[in-house]
Parts: C-alpha cells; sequence; structure tokens
C-alpha cells in the first residue's frame, strides 16, 4: 500500500524576500525615474541625465540595502530577546509556562484536556519553538533575516534603476523624457503584475496600485523640476 505526499506550498513562505525585492525594484523605478524627470523638466542634458541616473542607482542600491539590512535586524534582535526571555521563563516556571500553553489552544478551541495533551507532546518535543510559534507568533517561514532583506532590496533596486538609464542610453537627446516615462510606467505595471502573481493575488489590482503611485511621484518630480531653469551646455 503506497503512501501518498501531500505538501502545500504556501506564498507566506515567500514574504521575506518578496516584499524587499518588490519594494526595491519599486522604489528603484519610482525614485531614479521621478529623478531624471525633474532634471529634464528643469532643461539638464542628456549626459547629466546619465550622470544623474549613475548616480541615483548607486546611492539608492546602498541606502535601500542599509535601510533594509537597519530595519529587519532590528527585528531580529526583538525576535532574539523574546526567546531569550522565554527560555528563562521555560526553565523557571516550566508549569505555568505549560498551562498558559493549553490555555491559548483553549482559545483556539480545543477542549481542555485535548489541549493540556497537545500542550504536553508539544512542550516534551520542542517547549522553546512551541511557545515561539503559537505565543509569541515567531515561525521559521517568517523570521527576519537581514542579509537576505538587504541584498534582495539592493539587486532588486538596481534592477529597477537601470531601466530608465537604458532609455537614456537607447533614445535620441530629443526622445530622453518622454521614453524614461512611458518606460517607467511599463515597468510599473509589470512589476505590479508580477509581485501579485507571486502572492497570488489581483494582477491588475496590483499592477494599477504601483503604477498610479509612481505616475503621481513623477508628475510631481517635473512639476518641481520645471520651476528650475538650466541651459543645457
Amino acid at each position: 500500500m503506497s503512501l501518498s505526499h501531500h505538501q502545500e506550498l504556501h506564498v507566506i513562505q515567500r514574504s521575506g524576500w518578496l516584499r524587499a525585492a518588490v519594494l526595491g525594484a519599486n522604489d528603484g523605478i519610482i525614485s531614479v525615474t521621478s529623478l531624471i524627470m525633474g532634471m529634464a523638466a528643469s532643461g539638464a542634458s542628456s549626459q547629466t541625465l546619465l550622470v544623474t541616473c549613475i548616480a541615483g542607482l548607486i546611492s539608492g542600491a546602498t541606502s535601500m540595502a542599509a535601510g533594509e539590512y537597519i530595519s529587519v535586524k532590528s527585528q531580529e534582535d526583538i525576535e532574539k530577546s523574546d526567546l531569550r526571555f522565554e527560555a528563562t521563563e521555560l526553565e523557571k516556571n516550566p508549569h505555568a509556562e505549560l498551562k498558559e500553553l493549553t490555555e491559548i489552544y483553549i482559545s483556539r478551541g480545543l477542549k481542555p484536556e485535548l489541549a493540556h495533551e497537545v500542550a504536553t507532546q508539544l512542550t516534551e518535543h520542542d517547549a522553546l519553538g512551541a511557545h515561539a510559534r503559537d505565543e509569541i507568533g515567531i515561525h521559521e517561514n517568517t523570521a527576519a533575516n537581514p542579509i537576505q532583506a538587504a541584498l534582495s532590496s539592493a539587486a532588486s533596486f538596481s534592477c529597477g534603476a537601470v531601466l530608465p538609464m537604458l532609455a537614456i542610453l537607447l533614445s535620441p537627446s530629443s526622445w530622453v523624457a518622454r521614453s524614461v516615462l512611458i518606460t517607467g510606467i511599463v515597468s510599473l505595471a509589470l512589476l505590479g503584475a508580477l509581485s501579485s502573481y507571486f502572492a497570488r493575488t489581483s494582477m491588475l489590482k496590483g499592477s494599477l496600485r504601483i503604477t498610479l503611485w509612481g505616475i503621481l511621484a513623477m508628475a510631481f518630480s517635473s512639476w518641481v523640476g520645471s520651476l528650475f531653469h538650466v541651459t543645457a551646455i
């Protein structure tokens, strides 16, 4: 008699890298494209726009990596602190912790006798893991990973920022601003659809959400840039 293995892959397992990747790519496209649009509206030359784009890519990717690492590292520190505290409580008050775990399972719908049995068996198997998961809410699929988040953000920001750079390099001088704008809008639409696909949500809603915010940022940057008048050399 053969046993079938039913294995489910839930999208929550992608939350760590997907959040950082989408945030990085979105920021790379919007911030660099908006920067270029603002500079273009001020009258800057194509060469100036290219240098600005490169500077924006380098500084943005570095900033994203550092910011994401610090943010997620802080979350990781909090999780480790809670786990150390819980480990101490398990050593000092094992009976109180067992009762606490039992009450958690009762509140979730188990009968008291069954809840106590489940809590006892899980405590014998891995007491700290049971409390981390069911009392604190820390799970291996959603635990903080600062290195992964930093690298994902930096790489995705760079990928997003490269797109307006390519638009500058491949477009004639008279079409640079329009090419960057079109590239930015199309890139944001595709990014929104792609991230929604991985998250198993509406691709249309995800695409519209990111694209509309990007257009607003570009429009505002263009307006600010138009307030300045730079003589192209």
